[in-house]
């Protein structure tokens, strides 16, 4: 296949900042990295691999003008990961967080529509909500139950109305992200967890979550994900759940003693675990031919050994 130039959005986030490192070297040949640096992650352009050209933006989805980029860098597909991301604190956002996550995505795609170029969407699993059943991309009665994830969900009924006007684009649904990047965030829940027990604060569990089940993504998964997509030119208008493995709060925390044995977990009303029980199945995605391979344990050991110096 022809090797592409890239515009990877949100490039130094938790996703972007492995995506840009571990991205295939059969879809890539460049990449164009666009951030608008609110988060000040500069770590996340260190010793980028030397094998790929890389070109960085500092702008907003805001405001760029993605018209002009995509000629100008003869863009050849874009990888849009620019996003307000905070779920548990996004009540107190929700206008903002609607101005980026569906606005800012409305600007990018309708670029794309125009250069006829394809666009990979990441949405999340947290449009399911509270389910008593096992759920799939089928699922009509979606609850999302923060402005993050009804944020994802509008952004995913405007691309769903965008197809018949010739956009090009993937949606994937996307477990909650777990592991190490240079530009790792630790508000997620094993992130979160992991960040606490290292530091010898007891975990905050809300009384009834013990036994929920959620569904994970390991961070290097869904960088597979994504050159598994691009490596096939995916861009189907379908929606994917990518998931690891659904997991209770009680194997995370089990997991996370494997590695430090002294952790202490606190029973609050926490709202971060403020959700119901949901089981995602990822059996779409894995009938075209990609199957996740990452692992809890590994994941977490590997975030241990990167802060194990802090350690208490």
């Amino acid at each position: 296949m022809n090797k592409k130039t890239i515009l990877v959005t949100g490039a130094l986030g938790h996703i972007g900042s492995r995506l840009i490192r571990d991205i295939s070297r059969t879809a890539a040949g460049r990449i164009i990295l666009l951030d608008n640096m609110e988060s000040q992650r500069y770590v996340s352009l260190f010793d980028l691999p030397g094998d790929l050209g890389y070109r960085f933006l500092e702008a907003d989805i805001r405001t760029s003008d993605f018209g002009t980029i995509l000629s100008e860098y003869q863009i050849g597909a874009v990888v849009h990961l620019a996003a307000l991301t905070d779920a548990a604190n996004s009540a107190g956002r929700a206008t903002e967080v609607m101005d980026v996550n569906l606005d800012g995505l409305k600007r990018v795609a309708e670029a794309c529509r125009a250069a006829d170029i394809p666009l990979f969407f990441p949405s999340t699993t947290s449009v399911y909500g509270s389910q008593a059943e096992r759920v799939d991309e089928t699922c009509t009665e979606l609850k999302p139950q923060s402005p993050y994830a009804e944020s994802k969900l509008a952004a995913e009924q405007y691309l769903a109305g965008q197809k018949a006007n010739g956009l090009r684009f993937v949606v994937c649904r996307l477990g909650t992200i777990f592991g190490w990047s240079h530009g790792m965030r630790f508000h997620t829940a094993v992130n979160k967890f992991t960040w606490q027990a290292i530091n010898g604060t007891p975990l905050t569990v809300w009384k009834t979550a013990w036994r929920q089940k959620r569904p994970y993504l390991d961070l290097g998964d869904c960088v597979s994900a994504i050159n598994f997509i691009l490596e096939r030119d995916l861009f189907d208008g379908e929606i994917y759940n990518i998931v690891t493995e659904n997991h209770t709060v009680e194997e995370i925390v089990g997991a996370i003693k494997a590695f430090i044995p002294s952790l202490q977990v606190s029973y609050v009303d926490s709202p971060i675990m403020n959700q119901l029980s949901y089981d995602v199945d990822d059996a779409k995605i894995r009938a075209k031919g990609f199957i996740p391979h990452g692992d809890l344990h590994k994941g977490i050991g590997d975030t241990v050994a990167k802060l194990k110096e802090i350690m208490h």
